[in-house]
């Protein structure tokens, strides 16, 4: 559905300025809500309706832009999870580092670019 694209490029948005601001928790946090939109929207456009759980887009993600049809490179496959990890890290534990931020913003940013290509 085209609102979890729009709430992809909103995150990826904010993520942006966060990082720019020095708020580099909230930019993590928000990158990996970026890319699991899209997630979601890729998940969408196959023609799925998935329960809105982490674990079951990234495992519904995983499984059809991964594993079976194979319309993501492989190098990808964990961007998500880790996206994610990273974010648990920048909201209940002791956070992230203006580097980890930046690692976080450019997966998410390369992440989306490729869903995007695929969902338009």
């Amino acid at each position: 559905k085209d609102i979890f694209k729009s709430k992809a490029l909103e995150n990826i948005k904010i993520a942006e300025i966060a990082y720019e601001n020095n708020c580099f928790n909230a930019s993590a946090n928000r990158a990996y809500y970026a890319a699991f939109h899209a997630a979601i929207a890729a998940i969408y456009h196959i023609g799925i309706e998935p329960n809105i759980d982490h674990k079951v887009v990234q495992s519904i993600f995983s499984d059809n832009f991964f594993n079976r049809r194979k319309i993501i490179a492989s190098q990808y496959k964990g961007y998500l999870k880790e996206l994610q990890g990273k974010r648990n890290i920048a909201d209940y534990r002791e956070g992230v580092s203006k580097k980890v931020s930046k690692t976080q913003l450019s997966l998410a940013k390369e992440l989306l670019e490729i869903i995007l290509r695929i969902i338009e």
